[in-house]
């Protein structure tokens, strides 16, 4: 199935998993259609793990960071390609420009412990989970 064609989830379903927050703006300064960044997340036992399509970016272009209130931010910027004078373009569909992703991440996430690789165009971020801590059951002794 063409992946245009695919349902994609809603980016704003439901706290804490809010893919992109409202009150921040999802872009800075000039932008193009490289801001409509392609990003996944998915929970495992372990690990939020992020995956963001950055097709021909270099590790020294994206910066990944962590803000307080749980905020993960992926930034960069694709710069555009050098015209020469005597060039003659007949088609340019590659975007460049800026790009400025946030994510609010849940309680559970090691804010701490975010972990970032690059490899063949896709940037992939894994945040582990602190361990759920079972709720201690405590016997209360009844009077009377």
């Amino acid at each position: 199935m063409n992946r245009r064609m695919q349902k994609r989830p809603a980016r704003t379903k439901g706290f804490p998993f809010n893919a992109t927050l409202s009150n921040i703006p999802s872009t800075v300064g000039e932008t193009s259609a490289f801001a409509n960044t392609r990003v996944d997340w998915k929970e495992t036992l372990v690990a939020h793990v992020f995956k963001a399509d950055l097709p021909g970016l270099k590790k020294e272009e994206v910066k990944v960071e962590v803000e307080e209130g749980r905020v993960l931010q992926i930034s960069g910027e694709r710069s555009k390609e050098q015209e020469e004078k005597n060039d003659k373009w007949h088609r340019m569909d590659r975007s460049s420009g800026k790009f400025l992703c946030r994510f609010r991440l849940p309680e559970d996430a090691k804010t701490d412990e975010v972990k970032a690789s690059i490899e063949n165009g896709v940037l992939t971020m894994t945040i582990p989970k602190e361990e759920v801590k079972k709720a201690e059951v405590k016997a209360i002794e009844i009077s009377g």
